[in-house]
């Protein structure tokens, strides 16, 4: 299918905001009480209990801040600033790779690991506005959207919705496919970077995989004719490989897959999420890299194939950290050759014994049902590169 014949206008309800929307919605948000005191609480966590009084003085810094927005790219340009500083109060280093291999003139299909909810697509945001990219579109969960201004937030930061939701087989089919149309429509006829996760959910278990589902979604919009080789070329799609030397959230995550283990069941506040983004947002995260991976054009004939080229990727540029190989010495004993770092260095644990007695002391603070989840977690990137060396 040309892009051409995709009519925009299905797309109203999933869409990101667009620039003549934004001044309205900036001052809608400046007027939600919920909006400002969030806020309060993010900038000045410390004086939480302070935050309903704090929340005036926020929407007036917000007015103030947002004043020259009038576009997406004006939104962006403020946001970028308060990312800097997140990224300089919570992370070691970080560090990217690979952007500067990426073609210019045409947008490209980032489909990435998922350890982070908030902070990965940021991340990719960050990383492409400082090497003078054009930012992408993002692809989110509807389960995140579950306050207003939650909603307003990720549209005006060109996040579109990807319908969870959906109750029935009919209603998750057609959600697929205007998903589908639109990250073709997105690339090929607006020329607009697109990011989306390779799964639906983070990696809870450190184990990085694509789910052929995902492929086979953004083929729906493919003629019979044409073949999958083919088609993926269009779609120019780039793997994209996320890692924290720390997680902020790792101990949520080994509780969460215990409780599933144990076949008990999960039961997600309904706010969970949101509280999970703040945690990853403002938890510490040593040093983080973003590797871009090539953009793949080989002849993979089924989403399958594709699905395994992606993972191939996406695993072979992780970057390990000290963090990945202490806990898997920890669990299976002898540690691989592997280099860690960016740049890459070969392992050598005497240098990192302070980094082995951290890890230590928070292992032992997860509660102990878990913990082993928990450590695991840290050592399955090592795990699932050996599988691919």
């Amino acid at each position: 299918m040309r892009a051409s014949e995709l009519d925009p206008a299905q797309f109203e309800d999933i869409r990101p905001y667009r620039d003549e929307e934004v001044r309205e919605v900036i001052d809608r948000l400046i007027a939600d009480p919920e909006m400002s005191r969030t806020a309060a609480h993010f900038l000045v966590p410390k004086l939480a209990k302070l935050e309903r009084p704090l929340a005036w003085l926020v929407r007036m810094f917000l007015r103030f801040e947002f004043r020259k927005a009038h576009d997406v790219r004006g939104v962006q340009e403020v946001v970028e600033k308060y990312m800097d500083k997140v990224i300089s109060r919570t992370t070691t280093e970080f560090t990217i790779s690979g952007l500067d291999t990426l073609p210019r003139d045409r947008a490209c299909l980032f489909v990435s690991n998922h350890r982070d909810i908030a902070m990965d697509p940021a991340l990719s945001i960050v990383s492409m506005f400082k090497e003078g990219h054009e930012t992408s579109r993002i692809a989110i969960g509807d389960n995140l959207l579950t306050k207003q201004f939650a909603t307003d937030i990720m549209k005006l930061n060109k996040c579109f919705t990807v319908k969870r939701k959906a109750g029935s087989r009919r209603e998750k089919l057609q959600s697929a496919v205007q998903l589908s149309n639109y990250i073709y429509y997105s690339i090929v006829n607006d020329n607009e970077h697109v990011w989306i996760a390779q799964r639906s959910g983070r990696a809870k278990d450190g184990l990085d995989r694509t789910n052929p589902a995902l492929a086979a979604m953004f083929a729906m919009t493919k003629d019979k004719e044409t073949p999958f080789a083919e088609f993926w070329r269009k779609l120019h799609i780039v793997p994209l490989s996320i890692s924290y030397e720390w997680d902020p959230c790792d101990e949520q995550k080994a509780k969460q897959l215990y409780i599933e283990a144990h076949k008990e069941e999960y039961r997600k506040g309904a706010h969970e999420d949101l509280g999970a983004i703040a945690k990853g947002v403002i938890g510490q995260k040593g040093h983080v890299h973003a590797a871009f991976g090539k953009p793949i054009e080989g002849d993979f004939h089924d989403v399958n194939s594709l699905a395994e080229e992606i993972d191939r990727q996406v695993i072979g540029n992780y970057v390990l950290h000290p963090t990945n190989l202490i806990a898997y010495e920890k669990i299976y004993g002898d540690v691989p050759a592997l280099p860690v770092g960016y740049p890459p260095k070969p392992w050598n644990p005497a240098e990192h014994e302070e980094t082995r007695q951290k890890f230590e002391e928070r292992m032992a603070r997860i509660n102990e049902r878990w913990r082993d989840i928990a450590i695991q977690g840290y050592a399955n990137p090592v795990v699932s590169r050996l599988a691919y060396e």
